[in-house]
């Protein structure tokens, strides 16, 4: 690895300039591939596709072409005006039916004519409810766009899933821009202090910046991402690649001091570095490919954008940034500094005085640490992640306090049903607890209106050639154990009727998404600790080290987490699955990088007390600059976000910098220490050690 570092090294000084210009080069084509990469807002559609809401969802999409739907709060309208006003809706783009009451009875007919308990499903004094499907749920976000671009939110209120997923694309594409500019700022002030130059910062941030670009660029050919993954693959990969390019900085200054030109100093380094960065970097990739391992692909999503984000970062590290010093060498020799990094001397000398009563406490704060994390609560119905201001989300508040439509759920049952069972099945349906509308092709009668009389496009709603439909709604709100059994009864209730009845809909999609998460957790965490500790059994060469340091970093993420637990926080269910992984992925190189330099000093023949003295004394600074950087890049967009769900994850990601960078430099040299006769007899390279029986 380190030939192949000085390979890349003699290309880079010779080639600099040309590096330089084609690193500039190559922001055309990644900013190109950025603004055509699509980005999705329905976290719905990282279901697994053979699950049987899925399946109800293709089968809404291709047979009854509702592939999405709205439903409109009309408000103080005449029917005329109703009518008028669906005719409009039906130019656009994407809709495939518009349907109100005025569709079965007309202008003709006074709705005050019709039974109180017919109009009190879709009249509430001067607002009525108004169905509009569309095509596909992608297609469905520009269709309400421009709905609401026709009526006032005075006039027509839309809501639905596909309304609140616009609204979140618009908060998330409003906020993206600061999120950058926030992060950076606040890594540059980080950078300043701990750096010895003003201008390396800049050309640090450059480099990340470019490596940035460069990734979200390539996604492009990925078809496209989700508005999660765009909205913290920047901050993040900015958070856990920093330290690679510090690392690069720190190693170029010290070989400047053993060789004669910049040019042969540079060489050096960059071998140095990429043998140094080569195990953290995989660390690192492989917690990220962990995520690859959840049924639910949101998990892929980010992981594969990161994974990609961190190689392009090592690239970039080895490379461009390299280029950059070499050509701004003069003026960043005239910006030096002293650097401001607080001392660790007495962190240092207590940690090693009373290393034995450190492990002590840290296992008795493991139980705890352990119970919160096993018990913090999560939340499902994102929707509730929204500022509840949002036009959808006042849409949908109004659709639940006036119309007591919550949570919808669709039935499909073969068109071949008898209309005698069809009808002991609603009516079984609608004695379920909570239950408060039904609607069937066979209840259309109920509203007293000729058969003959009912358009084309309202039978369609209800039958295809193959499925009938039926439209259940339901008061429990929508993610929760209620709901969750409404629905297991509702299914147990078809089943009876047609064993190949599907329920889909946004109730049972939600449904899933809770069991699939709940496995998705336990599956990424064993995935993530299995795939690095494999990764570090070759790095280290030790088969007790990997048990030791990964156990030391699981404990920072169940403190991490523990502290949401106790504090009484309900983190989104997405947060709860990948936050392990990544800061697992993401801070295992500092334990890492500790453990190496205590490593090599006991190799020399140091003992254990002075080898840990070095080990803390040559790395804690580096730690330090990392943790804090991760910190920076993260803490900022935590905190101005209006999305819980980006809120939430960053809030986790930077306070879990910040605990894992405590459990390095004062838990890991104790769990090295008392264990250092263990980790001497497994692990290769003591030899010498062993056979003066200095172990």
């Amino acid at each position: 690895m380190k030939k192949l570092g000085e390979i890349i090294g003699k290309f880079v000084v010779k080639h600099k300039i040309l590096i330089v210009i084609a690193s500039v080069i190559l922001c055309i084509p990644s900013l190109f591939g950025y603004i055509n990469t699509d980005i999705n807002y329905d976290i719905l559609v990282y279901l697994p596709e053979d699950i049987d809401t899925m399946k109800g969802q293709d089968i809404l999409a291709k047979d009854f072409d509702m592939g999405s739907f709205a439903i409109c709060v009309v408000e103080n309208m005449s029917s005329k005006d109703i009518l008028n006003l669906e005719e409009k809706y039906k130019k656009i783009d994407g809709v495939v039916k518009v349907i109100s009451a005025n569709d079965l009875i007309g202008t003709t007919i006074p709705q005050e004519m019709l039974p109180s308990d017919v109009t009190k499903q879709y009249k509430k004094g001067n607002s009525e409810l108004m169905l509009v499907t569309f095509k596909d749920s992608t297609i469905a976000i520009d269709a309400i766009t421009q709905m609401r671009e026709i009526t006032s939110e005075e006039v027509v209120k839309i809501g639905g899933m596909s309304a609140s997923t616009l609204d979140t694309s618009i908060v998330a594409d409003s906020e993206i821009i600061t999120y950058v500019i926030v992060a950076v700022i606040l890594v540059l002030i980080v950078l300043m202090a701990s750096l010895d130059s003003y201008v390396v910062p800049f050309l640090l941030l450059g480099n990340i910046g470019l490596a940035i670009l460069y990734n979200m660029g390539s996604n492009i050919f990925l078809g496209q991402i989700s508005y999660i993954t765009k909205a913290i693959a920047a901050v993040l990969q900015l958070g856990v690649t920093t330290d690679f390019s510090i690392f690069l900085y720190h190693k170029y200054e010290q070989a400047k001091t053993r060789v004669k030109t910049n040019n042969e100093a540079m060489t050096l380094a960059i071998g140095d570095t990429l043998v140094s960065i080569a195990g953290s970097s995989l660390t690192t990739i492989a917690g990220f490919l962990a995520l690859c391992t959840m049924q639910l692909t949101l998990g892929s999503d980010i992981g594969i954008v990161m994974a990609k984000g961190v190689f392009i970062g090592v690239l970039s590290t080895v490379t461009i940034f390299p280029a950059f010093l070499l050509v701004f060498d003069k003026l960043v020799f005239k910006t030096k500094h002293k650097p401001i990094i607080p001392s660790f001397n007495v962190i240092k000398n207590f940690v090693i005085k009373h290393y034995k009563i450190i492990l002590l406490v840290a296992l008795v704060i493991a139980y705890p640490a352990y119970y919160g994390n096993a018990h913090v609560k999560s939340y499902y119905n994102l929707t509730k992640d929204l500022p509840q201001d949002l036009k959808s989300c006042v849409a949908n508040s109004e659709l639940s306090d006036e119309f007591d439509l919550v949570a919808s759920q669709v039935i499909l049952v073969d068109k071949g049903i008898k209309d005698n069972d069809l009808n002991q099945m609603v009516d079984e349906i609608e004695n379920v607890e909570s239950v408060n509308l039904v609607l069937s092709p066979s209840q259309l009668s109920d509203l007293a209106i000729p058969d003959e009389m009912i358009p084309d496009d309202v039978k369609d709603i209800f039958e295809s050639n193959r499925y009938k439909m039926i439209f259940v709604n339901s008061t429990e709100e929508i993610a929760t154990n209620k709901l969750n059994k409404v629905i297991d009864k509702i299914d147990h209730i078809i089943k009876k009727y047609d064993k190949n009845a599907i329920m889909a809909g946004e109730g049972p999609c939600m449904k899933d998404l809770v069991n699939i998460a709940d496995e998705d957790f336990r599956n990424v965490s064993i995935a993530s600790i299995g795939i690095i500790f494999i990764i570090m059994l070759f790095v280290l060469k030790s088969v007790s080290l990997p048990v030791l340091l990964v156990s030391g970093i699981e404990l920072a993420i169940f403190i991490n987490m523990a502290i949401s637990y106790y504090t009484g926080d309900v983190l989104p269910f997405v947060a709860s699955i990948v936050i392990g992984t990544i800061q697992l992925g993401a801070t295992i190189d500092y334990a890492i990088l500790l453990t190496t330099k205590y490593l090599e000093n006991r190799k020399n023949g140091i003992d254990k007390i002075k080898a840990m003295d070095n080990a803390i004394s040559n790395s804690a600074g580096s730690i330090f600059v990392s943790g804090m950087s991760f910190f920076a890049a993260t803490f900022g967009v935590g905190m101005i976000s209006k999305l819980n769900m980006i809120a939430s994850l960053c809030n986790l990601m930077s306070r879990g910098a910040l605990i894992s960078m405590f459990i390095v430099i004062c838990v890991i040299p104790a769990i090295l220490l008392v264990f250092d006769k263990v980790i001497i007899h497994t692990s290769i390279g003591f030899k010498q050690l062993k056979n003066k029986g200095e172990c």
